[in-house]
């Protein structure tokens, strides 16, 4: 009889997971029960799993609703029912539009209206009327006839026990944006609305047999099956199966003569033991979509790197997918497939931030916008956020709001108020609060998309799913991620500079002559790194330089080891240790010694901890892989990841391990499983990260001007026009003769884009570009006002930024001409002039120096050019030893004067902050320093800035940093504007 039941999914309203409304159903004796979440179908399918392990009959519905009103809820009758009621919302959430009333004629769906509001006209044959418990006595008013025929019971469940009401009231409080007692009853659902018995309901109705009984038909005619097992991508991407398979069979050999020539016997072997397992799984459509995207974005001009576990693949390889070479790292395509995961190997493709959205149009033209969506994420009541939320609501101040979050255990900011509130956020942390869209992951459906989900239409403008990868992967979906990232618009944007600026052609895939290159393998042992894809922050460049890393192998191990977890759990130091004493460390075990000699019997990439799994602790593929996807969030099933960990523990007890070996592994497996990557993947990054080095080898100013225009280095853009200076760059000012809306770069001279200039508006300096171009450079201010028309506060930024110094006039000469050109009211004749109206500006003298200039650009631009931030120090002292010197000063006290580029924070085992430093000294060297707890208490970090530091020198494997005992911020010269 539960025909209107809503789960948390109903954002903001409802109070039960999907299991906790299936037990609540199960207690009640419930044999059906339908599912009916407002404005979406998000939890359907684990609705019905849920079900099935209960024996309830499982209904799909949808509750449409225009705001708090409720217009009428769908019961599909089918599963073609289900795919009309997602498409009926699909359309009207395309369109921006609200669901309409009534409802439009379905074919394979039920309607049932509220008793409060139903057409005026005659009801169609699936139409019906919902009466609740409550509205039983108005049934003696109504036409016997509409009585018998269309009247259900709508036993409405909302709510599992007495305490719920008030969560729901606090959540639509929240989703209504207002206080709690601003709530209307319109807006929140009835108290009633919660489970009753089969007596109850046949109590209420007793009058009225028909009603239960029209209600136990409409149970009876609605059927939803769930089917999990089959593939649910595309499944044929030319005419048939079989030629799909001739298809990538011809592709792939032909990309192995580009690849290997025609004489490489392992290539050869690989390529048809692969194609046997691709065909037999029915894979080969998707590895031809796959190809197809890369060959349309490659006609393009687009770059991309292919990535994630389907890189194990020489056929990707031959399809040029990836850049990644199987045989060269001994990578195998069988260790991602196992009997859980008849699913292909997945493929992440990146491309630039710039072209993203292009590749994905392609995508859903190429594959139809009914088979092709985004998927879609779940952002949930978390940390900070509930309680900011429920504060609101409460009606605490901002400032109270910040107050209890910076310190919730304070005796101030504990009352009645803020009980209530940690009460209810207690209660609703992890519900689901907003839709949101998947970093990347896209869907290619053989069926309509709309046969398992309604489709949301985020401000992307692509179709997108309501439930996310879990559910995806669970009824039998494999997403293909389309990723941005910034590393590869600066790769391809430093190519086209270099043709630009030195007509030069470079073929940026040459990774073969990338890891053979001597200048590369120098610039990686010495962690000469900066602006490099993935391998530039503090601690890569100290891992680098501790293994003192020149080839291709060390660094795929090396962007897997930098990981998290592993310098978590004091592994990082110990691969590095045995990374140069092979023979000086024992193996924990001799089966770490037979599945991990490679990387010295540490777990570096997600393979080893699969291997350790099942080879040491006896746990089959499936069940090894799954512990190492659960471990990184990919897995949901917290009930399947126990018993995994409990298989684990028990099997290594049999095998007669000791409890100090086995919690060890453990250890082990649970720092690196939820960080490290597949090998293959560790490989892809490791390739970009060559041809990043290569080109900031052999073009470092072009390459710099390529991270700046990029704006996602790990760094602000000041160290990167450091970075360009100490490679011999003369960086100019802004010029509205020279520069563009980009940084650009004229043989050695780099001049900073207009771009750089806080408050410049975009619009202005695009018309600076564009007018200099149709004609000509500006040939003096007058000339740049009279053509652009630019405001006065907008020409004044450019004057100051120095954007005029091409007329060899002083900035404070500039600006008088500025207000006289743009001044647009007449002066009153009875006050002088200080200037003439014509001929030559008349003006006293006004004092300039360099300072004034500096403290112009730090304030416009970011960061000062005309000086350096040490030039504007009080002090001449520049420190006892510069960075090139730390190595000779091993075990010495030192003081040190560094300009600060980044802080790194970490929390200690004793829940005590520490952090690790990087600075840049007056010869522009880089030195790393480590603050201990005690240290930073005493002298904290205070901002941006240059910081005199004593500290000892010490060295970690022939990298030297400073342990710093105390730190003072150093006062900068007054700022003589004012």
């Amino acid at each position: 009889m539960f025909l209107n039941c809503h789960s948390y999914y109903s954002l903001r309203y409802g109070t039960m997971s999907v299991e906790q409304l299936v037990e609540k159903a199960s207690q009640y004796g419930a044999d059906a029960l339908a599912l009916t979440d407002i404005n979406n179908s998000t939890g359907m399918f684990g609705f019905a799993g849920e079900c099935m392990k209960k024996n309830i009959k499982p209904i799909a519905g949808i509750e449409f609703r225009k705001g708090n009103e409720l217009l009428y809820i769908g019961i599909a009758r089918n599963n073609e029912g289900f795919r009309e009621l997602n498409q009926f919302l699909s359309d009207h959430n395309a369109k921006g539009t609200e669901p309409d009333f009534p409802a439009p004629p379905f074919q394979h769906s039920l309607v049932i209206y509220p008793l409060d509001r139903y057409p005026e006209r005659q009801l169609a044959e699936n139409e019906f009327i919902g009466v609740k418990p409550s509205q039983a006595g108005r049934l003696i008013s109504l036409p016997p006839a509409l009585v018998r025929e269309k009247m259900v019971v709508l036993n409405t469940v909302t709510f599992a026990g007495d305490g719920d009401y008030f969560i729901h009231r606090n959540l639509r409080a929240i989703d209504n944006n207002i206080l709690l007692s601003h709530l209307r009853p319109w807006q929140c659902a009835s108290e009633d609305e919660h489970f009753r018995t089969a007596d109850e309901i046949n109590g209420i109705f007793g009058l009225y047999p028909s009603v239960t009984a029209n209600t136990r038909r409409l149970i009876d005619d609605s059927v939803f099956s769930v089917d999990t097992d089959s593939c649910k991508n595309r499944k044929i991407f030319s005419a048939s199966r079989y030629d799909d398979k001739l298809l990538l069979e011809k592709l792939a050999w032909d990309g192995m003569l580009y690849r290997y020539g025609k004489n490489n016997d392992e290539a050869k072997r690989r390529i048809r033991h692969e194609l046997e397992i691709i065909d037999n799984l029915g894979f080969s459509a998707y590895f031809l979509i796959t190809w197809d995207i890369i060959r349309y974005s490659m006609s393009r001009g687009f770059y991309h790197v292919g990535r994630g576990s389907g890189a194990n693949s020489i056929v990707a390889y031959c399809l040029k997918i990836t850049n990644v070479d199987p045989i060269d790292l001994n990578l195998y395509f069988e260790r991602f497939i196992n009997p859980k995961r008849s699913s292909p190997p997945d493929f992440d493709i990146d491309y630039s931030w710039k072209e993203r959205d292009e590749v994905l149009d392609y995508i859903f033209k190429r594959y139809g916008s009914g088979h092709t969506a985004l998927l879609g994420t779940m952002s949930t009541f978390r940390g900070k956020s509930v309680v900011r939320e429920l504060g609101k609501v409460h009606g605490l101040p901002k400032d109270e709001i910040d107050a209890l979050i910076e310190n919730p255990s304070a005796s101030v900011n504990r009352n009645s108020v803020t009980e209530t509130i940690f009460s209810v956020g207690q209660k609703i942390v992890d519900f689901p609060n907003l839709r949101s869209i998947h970093a990347g992951g896209v869907l290619i459906s053989d069926e309509p998309i709309t046969c398992y989900t309604a489709l949301d239409m985020p401000p992307k403008g692509f179709p997108t799913t309501q439930w996310d990868m879990y559910t995806a992967e669970e009824i039998g979906f494999e997403k293909l991620d389309i990723l941005s990232q910034r590393g590869i618009g600066h790769i391809r944007d430093c190519v086209e500079l270099i043709q630009h600026n030195r007509g030069q052609k470079i073929d940026i895939h040459d990774v073969g002559r990338f890891k053979e290159d001597p200048d590369v393998k120098k610039y990686l042992r010495n962690g000469e790194t900066k602006g490099c894809f993935y391998i530039e922050s503090p601690s890569m460049r100290g891992l680098l330089k501790k293994l003192r890393c020149s080839d291709y192998r060390t660094l795929v191990a090396a962007s897997s080891v930098i990981r998290p977890g592993v310098a978590r759990s004091g592994m990082m130091k110990e691969y590095i240790y045995r990374f140069h004493n092979p023979g000086k460390f024992a193996y924990l075990h001799p089966v770490m010694k037979e599945q991990l000699e490679e990387t010295f019997g540490v777990m570096v990439y997600q393979e080893d901890v699969i291997k350790v799994c099942h080879h040491f602790a006896g746990l089959d593929l499936a069940d090894a892989d799954t512990l190492r996807r659960a471990m990184s969030g990919k897995y949901r099933s917290k009930q399947e990841m126990q018993r995994i960990t409990d298989r684990f523990f028990s099997n290594c007890r049999e095998r007669g391990y000791s409890e100090n070996l086995i919690r060890e592994v453990w250890r082990q497996i649970e720092s690196f499983a939820g960080y490290s990557f597949s090998k293959a993947h560790s490989a892809s990054y490791a390739v970009e990260s060559l041809q990043s080095l290569f080109l900031k080898a052999h073009y470092p100013l072009e390459f710099m001007v390529a991270v700046i225009n990029n704006f996602g280095g790990f760094y602000r853009t000041w160290v990167y026009v450091h970075e360009a200076v100490r490679y011999g760059a003369s960086v100019k000012l802004p010029c509205v003769n020279k520069s563009t809306y980009l940084t650009t770069i004229y043989d050695k001279d780099i001049y900073l884009g207009f771009v750089h200039i806080m408050n410049l508006e975009e619009k202005l300096a695009r018309r600076i570009e564009e007018e200099r171009i149709a004609a000509g450079p500006y040939s003096d201010l007058n000339d740049f006002v009279n053509r652009v028309n630019p405001g006065l506060e907008q020409v004044i930024i450019l004057i100051r930024t120095g954007a005029f110094r091409f007329t060899g006039k002083q900035k404070p000469l500039l600006l008088w001409e500025a207000h006289l050109l743009i001044n647009k009211s007449k002066p009153e004749p009875s006050k002088p002039l200080f200037f003439s109206t014509t001929g030559e500006i008349k003006m006293p003298e006004l004092d300039h120096n360099n300072l004034i200039d500096a403290y112009d650009e730090a304030e416009l631009l970011g960061f000062p050019v005309t000086l350096s931030w040490f030039d504007m120090l009080e002090t001449s002292f520049r420190g006892q030893v510069m960075a090139s010197e730390l190595f000779r000063c091993i075990g010495s006290r030192v003081r040190m004067v560094g300009h600060l580029v980044t802080i790194k924070y970490i929390m200690t085992i004793k829940k005590e902050m520490m952090n690790f430093g990087c600075f840049i000294d007056a010869q522009g060297g880089f030195f790393d320093t480590t603050h201990f707890p005690q240290s930073l208490k005493s002298y904290p970090f205070r901002g941006s800035g240059t910081y005199l530091i004593l500290g000892k020198v010490v060295e970690e494997f022939g990298y030297p940093s400073v342990e710093v005992e105390k730190m003072a911020k150093l006062p900068v010269k007054k700022d003589p504007r004012y």
